[in-house]
């Protein structure tokens, strides 16, 4: 037997470290002392040990090792192995996306442009039943009217909705920006889906796989200054370009806040690679 402090020159790993995995249940001394509690450790425990470091250099959890300790065999560790390969490329698309981004806000703040620079992240979006209204007005602030007019009928039919602060979805379906004769589809998220009446339709929002989002802070003559944001962004990312129709979902508005300053809109746009 080895007491915890030869046991830690031999395997060149601090007794604190051995403490800790000993606390964790990962390593445990193979005696342990009654009366003056000093941890015993046999040699026989090296192999084990090491199997830990290794797990832990190779970025797994406690909780990862301990399953791939008690699961010990090839079949089960390639999978964990591949599985971990998947994570770490997920974590490098996040981290390069996060590059851009600062790149972005560098080129902005250049141009001397940082109040045009809003945050661009790209995320797949699930699609979702609602209840949707969908007109073409006479500008884009009859958007509002849209809205009263869909929440009284569903009012009046006592259709339940989701009431979380991002059930509100308002989707843009002109090809391009138009000043007037706007086709515009408001549309509340529903927990089930029933018959539609008159020009309030029940239907599927399609799930996106690449959606470019951004938040935008501020009344809602900030909006364009992220769609001209977007527009510089686009115009540096040549492998994407828009796809299909814009949304907007209302986070804050004036039903939470008097104060325009805290309104909250997320910018939802489409994306294909070229």
């Amino acid at each position: 037997m080895l007491k915890i402090g030869d046991f830690s020159k031999l395997t060149h790993v601090s007794v604190r470290m051995l403490r800790y995995y000993h606390n964790q249940d990962l390593l445990n001394p193979s005696v342990t002392d009654p009366v003056t509690g000093y941890r015993m450790y046999s040699a026989e425990q090296v192999p084990e040990l090491q199997k830990i470091i290794m797990l832990r250099d190779l970025n797994f959890g406690v909780a990862e090792t301990k399953v791939l300790l008690k699961n010990w065999n090839n079949g089960h560790l390639i999978q964990s192995l591949y599985g971990k390969i998947k994570d770490i490329e997920e974590l490098i698309k996040l981290e390069q996306n996060r590059i851009c981004q600062i790149q972005s806000a560098i080129s902005h703040i250049e141009a001397d442009k940082f109040d045009q620079y809003y945050s661009i992240t790209i995320k797949s979006i699930p699609s979702y039943p609602v209840i949707s209204l969908r007109k073409k007005v006479d500008n884009h602030f009859e958007e509002g009217k849209l809205w009263a007019e869909l929440m009284e009928f569903v009012s009046r039919e006592h259709i339940e909705y989701d009431r979380s602060n991002q059930n509100n979805i308002a989707i843009y379906h002109d090809e391009e920006h138009m000043d007037s004769n706007v086709d515009i589809e408001v549309c509340l998220l529903v927990k089930k889906s029933g018959k539609n009446k008159d020009i309030f339709t029940y239907r599927t929002l399609d799930s996106v796989d690449k959606m470019a989002c951004m938040m935008v802070y501020g009344p809602y003559e900030n909006i364009s200054k992220a769609y001209r944001s977007f527009a510089d962004w686009l115009d540096k990312n040549q492998p994407y370009a828009m796809d299909s129709t814009s949304r907007q979902v209302t986070i804050i508005d004036h039903q939470d806040t008097d104060n325009p300053e805290e309104y909250l809109t997320e910018i939802q746009i489409p994306l294909i690679k070229i």
